[in-house]
């Protein structure tokens, strides 16, 4: 069997802040075509880690790899082959879609074609509407298409379902799949583990700047099975949520 190759290598990282230990070194790879998730409760260390990768942020001490270039001496070739989800504020709210992608497009020196980029997350006939009309879950769709436009060989996802409707919610994960079959490595971080089973290949969880447990989904839950955990309530093949969607529909809405 062919060992997997790593297209990011992160090697003992520390992150201090004044007195604060954020990050206490962590050691990990993530694996060329996988959906990775970095999970933990808040103030775990997972998104301090996920800015150091990005060259948003800078380390300690430790090493960090992205296609064998360091955070530290080569940012920009990295930031060539990445592609990073902006939260709400990153965007020009009276800009429509089709002037921000365009603006972005520009900011990469890349073209792109702007209708393919919107239809592939379901917002074609949005390119003429301004950002700040839009709905959440049209807002979140939005913002994974611009992680696309330089066509990175790996795609950072800060907890994109937060706060979307089950249609909006299941239909990300498609999408955030399909990016993946096209090619892109995805590192993704969620605080809804039904989410992170579903589209994550392996998991880390962190805790106070330290991983506890590193595995596939499956191995994590087997282990603690194994262990003599055993749920009060027998769990059924199907729960609410699947039941409001065979009710409601699974198509893209729009609010």
């Amino acid at each position: 069997m062919q060992t997997p190759k790593a297209i990011i290598e992160v090697k003992n990282l520390v992150k201090v802040y004044n007195e604060l230990i954020a990050v206490q070194g962590i050691s990990f790879e993530v694996y060329e075509g996988e959906i990775f998730g970095l999970l933990g409760p808040n103030g775990a260390g997972k998104t301090t880690t996920l800015e150091i990768i990005e060259t948003l942020r800078t380390q300690t001490s430790g090493e960090v790899l992205v296609e064998g270039f360091s955070v530290r001496t080569h940012a920009g070739e990295i930031k060539k082959r990445i592609g990073v989800q902006l939260q709400a504020a990153g965007y020009y709210p009276n800009l429509t879609l089709a002037e921000l992608l365009k603006l972005f497009a520009g900011l990469y020196n890349v073209r792109i074609d702007v209708n393919h980029m919107l239809q592939r997350v379901g917002l074609a006939d949005r390119s003429k509407a301004k950002y700040k009309i839009l709905s959440g879950g049209q807002k979140q769709r939005f913002s994974i298409c611009t992680t696309l436009i330089n066509k990175p060989k790996i795609v950072f996802l800060d907890e994109p379902t937060t706060g979307l409707d089950p249609q909006a919610r299941r239909n990300l994960w498609e999408l955030i799949r399909e990016i993946r079959a096209q090619g892109t490595t995805v590192v993704i971080t969620t605080h809804y583990m039904d989410e992170a089973e579903y589209l994550c290949d392996r998991v880390a969880i962190v805790e106070k700047g330290k991983i506890i447990s590193l595995d596939t989904p499956e191995k994590l839950i087997d282990n603690l099975i194994e262990s003599g955990f055993n749920k009060p309530k027998e769990v059924k093949r199907a729960n609410l949520e699947d039941v409001f969607l065979s009710l409601t529909g699974k198509e893209w809405r729009d609010e």
